[in-house]
């Protein structure tokens, strides 16, 4: 089938991108490599099945005649929406990205589909749409009080894609993500620390005092979850958690684990408190039993998939 996959340069889009072609689907990706870099995509831009369009979602004009072109040859089966920001502490810095870029692109995408009658929108959420809660968190867990930017808007897109399902869009789907973690990050804690330990390697400043304890999914599970969820859940409005099962991994065990695979006389570091930054939800207990009933569980625990990314990470990261 022919899909439209928004953020495909980025590091999730990207995998997304590599297992839709693997499967025989004709992909048409769009992205502005505000986060996504070319790299990601230099594999797949001879591929026949790829087409691709550089362009930001808030400037319609720069791919709305290419996208309809596209959709008159063959019509898209479904939108797989995952462009946004998803670096927290820069929507901290500055609360007009997340507007933009996560729900203003979401607020495009939803007329974009309108208007070339594509039935299906898959789109890429987050667990930061709870908030900071001390009790398991379900899909229905409420009221959703998100403390960043981030999982605000976050939680406005999902918002809106509700309402375009009960004004006529057929169906859509909801991931609520962990911390995906994986080959071609482009940020957070895991490559953070890399990054550090490659600028001065007799130290590891950690942000907060590692006690921090969250759910860490690799992006090839992430993927293999959400293609699960798009061929098998058929209400009109879909809403899934996505993680690993078990309660997490410590950032003690990160910061440990990068140290001995990078730096093994480097000293760690520790702040204060249990915060690594503002917007950051220390520690939450979030249940997959929905996803686990629905059929599906991943092979890794949260600890494996760190060991898994940081051995793929610090391979990756050349300086």
């Amino acid at each position: 089938m022919k899909l439209l996959v928004t953020g495909a340069a980025g590091f999730i889009g990207s995998h997304l991108v590599d297992r839709l072609l693997a499967e025989g689907n004709k992909i048409v990706g769009i992205d502005n490599f505000s986060l996504g870099t070319r790299q990601h995509i230099s594999h797949v831009l001879g591929n026949p099945d790829y087409y691709f369009i550089e362009a930001d979602l808030n400037r319609p004009e720069a791919y709305r005649e290419a996208v309809l072109a596209e959709a008159k040859a063959e019509p898209f089966d479904t939108i797989w929406h995952l462009a946004a920001n998803s670096d927290i502490s820069a929507g901290v810095a500055n609360p007009d990205i997340d507007l933009r870029d996560t729900f203003m692109t979401t607020f495009n995408v939803v007329k974009l589909a309108r208007e070339l009658n594509v039935t299906k929108l898959a789109f890429a959420s987050t667990s930061a749409v709870y908030g900071d809660r001390n009790t398991l968190l379900t899909e229905d867990s409420g009221p959703m009080l998100p403390i960043s930017n981030y999982g605000a808007m976050k939680l406005a897109s999902e918002a809106i894609i509700r309402a375009a399902v009960e004004s006529g869009l057929p169906r859509a789907w909801v991931f609520r993500f962990p911390n995906v973690i994986g080959s071609r990050a482009t940020h957070g804690a895991l490559y953070d620390f890399i990054k550090k330990l490659r600028k001065d390697p007799t130290q590891l400043p950690v942000l907060g005092d590692g006690t921090q304890q969250k759910p860490y999914l690799h992006v090839s599970e992430l993927v293999d979850a959400m293609l699960f969820i798009w061929k098998t859940a058929t209400e009109r409005f879909n809403y899934f958690n996505i993680g690993p099962i078990g309660e997490g991994t410590r950032v003690k065990f990160i910061a440990e684990t990068a140290v001995r695979l990078n730096a093994p006389a480097a000293k760690i570091k520790y702040g204060v408190g249990n915060r690594g930054w503002v917007g950051d939800v220390p520690r939450f207990d979030y249940s997959v039993e929905k996803l686990r009933n629905q059929g599906w569980s991943p092979k890794l625990n949260s600890d494996q998939a760190v060991v898994r990314t940081l051995e793929e990470l610090t391979a990756e990261i050349k300086s």
